[in-house]
Parts: C-alpha cells; structure tokens; sequence
C-alpha cells in the first residue's frame, strides 16, 4: 500500500512542479483600476447560464498557512505563508442535466501580478484541491480550479447512471466541458473584484491536468494566452486501455515477474543504454534509441525479499512484450508501451506469483467505462478480449475524451503558446502517445518549423511521470516562466532549465532539448552539469 500511495501521488502535479515562479511581470501588473471588493454584492455573473455564487470569504490573515484535507489515496497538505486573498466558489449547471459543477476563484488582496492561472486535475479529479490554488495566490496570481461536478481522486461512482449506462452528461464535463466555463466565471470574477481584466491567461496541469490544457487548446483556443500542459492524457480512450496491457501479457504468458525481477530488467537496460548520448551519468538520453533485450537475463538469479529468484525466459518474454506495447491478435500494434528505463513495477503490479494487480486508473476507465461492470478485472482478460476493449474504448469514447485532434489552427490563429514536457520515464503514460500527437500536428500544420512557432515540446530524460518521486534525470525547474516570456517577450524556449538532487545530495542539472532534439555529451566536462552537453538530431 505504502507504494501505491508513492505512486498515487507522483500523478498529482506537485506544488513546486506546477506553480512556478514567473521570470517577467505582467506589464500592467501591481496595481488595480478600483478598490480590491471581495463581497457578493460585488459580482455580477453573466455566463454561463446557471451560474450561482455560493459563498466568498475573505481569509485577510497575512501570510498564514493553507490546510489541504486528504484525498483519498493521497495525503493532506501544508502550504505555508499564503498571503491575505478573497476565495469565491460558484455552483454551475445545464438546462436538463441534475449536475452541479464547483469552480473556485481565489484572488491575492495585495501585490496581484496581472494574471489569470487556471488549475488543471489528476486521475478522475478535474481540479485542485487547494494546494495549487494557495501556491499560485503565493506568485501572485488570481487562480481557478473546477470539479466538474464529479468525483475525487479515484472516484468513478458519478460514471454510471441508474440504468447503468455512462453518465454523458457528467463524462462531458470532466472531459473538457467544465475547464472552459471555469474559464469564462474566473474571469468574470477577476474583472468584478479588482476593477479590471487579467493582462494574460494561463492554464496549468499535468496529466489529467495536461490533458484539460489541449482541450482547451483545440476546443477553446480564446481561453488562454499560453498553456502549460505536461504529460498530458492526450489519446485518453487509448492509453487508458493500453496500460492495462502489462497485467494482460501476464495473464497470458501464465508468468508474473517479481518487483525485484522488473526492477532488474529496468536497471539492465538503463546500463547498457547509458552511454548512447557520450555519457556514464545513470540516464538513457533518448530511450527511442535503446533496443536493449532482456533474454539477457535470462539465468541471472538474485536476492528477492529474502530469497533467491532466478529470472527466466517467461519473465523476459512478458517483459519484451510490455516494452513493446499492446498489439492485436493479428500483430498489429494498437499504441505504445512504457519507454525502456521507466519503473515497470506500476503497471506490472503483481503477487510475484499467479495474481495481477492492475493499477486503479485504467482499471477503473475499463471496468466503469467501457465494460460497465464495476467488479470486472481485466487482469483475467485474454490477448482477444483486450483487442476488443481497445476497439470499443475508440469507438464509444474518442470523440468525447480523446482529446486528440492535430487542428490546432485555432489556437495558432489566437496567438496562444503551448509549452509541454514530458519524462522519458514516465510510468503511467506513455511518452510516445505525446510524441505521436506532436507529429500529426506537424502533418496537419505545415511542419515542425511552423508548428514550433507555438507549441514546443521537451522530453526530460530519467524522469517519471509529472516529476514526482524517484526521478533520476532533471526536471524543468521554471517552465511556467518559459511559458510566460514567450508569450508576453516572443521569447521562444529553445530549453527548458531542469534540475534534480541525486542520492548523493549533488544537484544536477540539465538543459531539455526542444523536440526531436536529443541530449549529447560534449565528451568533456562534469556530467552533472548542464554545460557538459549539447543539443542534437537523434541517430534513431
């Protein structure tokens, strides 16, 4: 449970991961055309229809602390020296639908920097719980965040209806209804209490999070000037089903590879692969380039919780078949697998003996979803079964949730910027779903050239998914400050600055290469530092 938990939490944006810092100042920031009003009487909502305050309160206590509940599986939270700010949370509704959506405003009283952050969610939450919020009002932001009306964390219970059908109405909102109209009320509130409009709009999240940022991106390209969205759940009808492959593979192959075996097959190839880019740092560079066979192992025996356990040519097929990702019975390969590197321990979560044990998201999207049977298991399924899953989560779900479509002429038309980074050992959603994306966009545009204009894409290497525990490779330290002076300076981001403390409490830094740069050793110099490598086309 304990690692689960570990897990669970790396899927949640961190604090310090998804509020940076900004680098520049709004132009017209610091100051408000009228007095600061944080009371009802104040606020005059026009859009969207239904909308309804439901309370505003001042917390006027200068820097106090914020407490977040705990959301189950996740732990509370602390954030310190939150400065005084109004919170405003408004109910939405639609014409014929029972919903409730909750968006939440909250708007620092002194030093406003000018500009709007919306919050992206996690997993099955389509918002923040308040550490994002109170971090964002800590930068000087007015922010928002919306629950669509749905559950929590790894709540699906709203999914299906009385008859048990998919809840359309609810489904609508978590994928992308919800984040536009919090949207449209935020800004509405930001006008009524400081006496003016946000200078610019920001939206920012990982993972669900990302995922909201490109519906907005394709569906509302007005909403905001620039958009950070990393390791989106772009493809969502896809990837959800795909990983759920690893559990599928073991079912088949009859054989269920220890955490120790998995971990093993990850540190192998991340050795063998290490020095592709020039240097012995511990880091594949470009994972796309590593083609490292785990029937290597085959015959090595190690200490497993106390026991001897010998890795065997069962455990590197299902291994092979996990790196390689889903496929159809014919061979046809349906998506990608986890890049090599990445800790296959979550998506292959077993008893180390005969029993899987799925990781809850796509097991959820699976089993609430697509087969509309809260108690099926799909680490029972068979190669066949899992086909037809995939098949059926396209075919029901892609148009409402894909959050896919490569037209992102809209967005380019509106001036928008849309900055992502993803880990190259993200474990939880494939990195080259995000690739896959980035290309059909190119083939749509005009080219990588013309795209690059506004949306670049950074792949981190050694890190998981969203930056959170574990990583070995550097992650962005300031990208919400990339985003905002490229698009209020027209400074492009040719990196990202990242960086990462290794367990010998050295820090370490790197720059991120734009897409489909790679990272390249100069062949001398620390490997810790930044400096030491360079930028290059990839050999793969």
């Amino acid at each position: 449970m304990k690692r689960l938990l570990t897990v669970l939490a790396a899927a949640v944006p961190l604090v310090t991961a998804a509020v940076y810092l900004p680098t520049a100042t709004a132009e017209s920031g610091g100051s408000t055309a009228a007095p600061f009003r944080c009371a009802s009487d104040s606020l005059a909502l026009k859009a969207p229809s239904g909308a309804k305050i439901e309370s505003v309160a001042a917390v006027s206590k200068p820097a106090g602390d914020v407490e977040v509940p705990p959301v189950t599986p996740l732990p509370g939270d602390t954030v310190e020296n939150v400065p005084a700010h109004c919170q405003v949370t408004i109910t939405l509704g639609h014409v014929g639908a029972e919903d409730h959506a909750k968006v939440q405003v909250w708007l620092p009283e002194h030093g406003w920097n000018g500009r709007f952050q919306g919050l992206g969610g996690s997993a099955y939450a389509a918002g923040d719980y308040g550490s994002g919020l109170a971090a964002a009002v800590k930068s000087g932001y007015a922010t928002a965040t919306t629950d669509a009306g749905v559950g929590s964390y790894l709540d699906v219970s709203w999914a299906l209806d009385g008859r048990g059908e998919v809840d359309r109405t609810l489904l609508k909102n978590f994928a992308s209804r919800s984040v536009h109209e919090a949207a449209v009320v935020a800004k509405q509130v930001i006008g009524d209490v400081y006496g003016r409009s946000a200078s610019y709009s920001y939206f920012n999240g990982c993972s669900t999070g990302g995922r909201q940022g490109y519906a907005e991106a394709q569906s509302h390209p007005g909403d905001y000037d620039g958009i950070l969205a990393d390791a989106p759940g772009i493809n969502w009808d896809e990837f959800e089903v795909a990983t759920a492959w690893p559990q599928v593979v073991m079912n088949e192959e009859h054989s269920y590879p220890s955490a120790c075996e998995l971990t093993l097959a990850t540190q192998s190839a991340v050795k063998a692969c290490d020095t592709l880019d020039g240097a012995a740092d511990g880091i594949i560079g470009d994972p796309a380039a590593c083609h490292y066979d785990p029937r290597r192992l085959i015959g090595t025996t190690l200490e497993c919780d106390g026991k001897k356990v010998t890795f065997s040519a069962a455990d590197a097929a299902v291994v092979r078949k996990i790196w390689e990702g889903p496929r159809s019975t014919s061979g046809q390969k349906l998506w990608y697998g986890p890049s090599i590197g990445s800790d296959l321990t979550v998506l292959a979560a077993s008893d180390g003996v005969s029993v899987g044990s799925p990781f809850p998201v796509p097991s959820e999207w699976i089993s609430t979803f697509v087969k509309k049977q809260s108690d099926y298991n799909v680490a029972t399924a068979s190669y066949s079964e899992f086909q037809k899953l995939f098949r059926q989560s396209q075919a029901e779900y892609d148009k409402v949730i894909g959050t896919d479509d490569p037209d992102l002429s809209g967005f380019r038309k509106s001036g928008g910027k849309l900055l992502t980074w993803q880990g190259q050992a993200d474990q939880l959603i494939p990195t080259q779903g995000t690739v896959d994306y980035r290309e059909r966009v190119e083939k749509k545009l005009g080219g990588a050239q013309r795209v690059d204009d506004f949306y670049r894409v950074f792949l981190a290497p050694g890190v998981n998914h969203c930056a959170g525990d574990g990583n070995t490779g550097p992650a962005p330290t300031d990208a919400l400050g990339s985003l905002v002076d490229w698009v209020e300076h027209g400074k492009a981001p040719r990196t990202l600055d990242a960086a990462v403390t290794d367990a010998s409490g050295k820090k370490v830094t790197r720059d991120l290469c734009l897409y489909p740069r790679v990272p390249q050793y100069k062949g001398h110099g620390d490997v810790a530092d930044a400096s030491s490598f360079r930028c290059v086309a990839p050999r793969h």
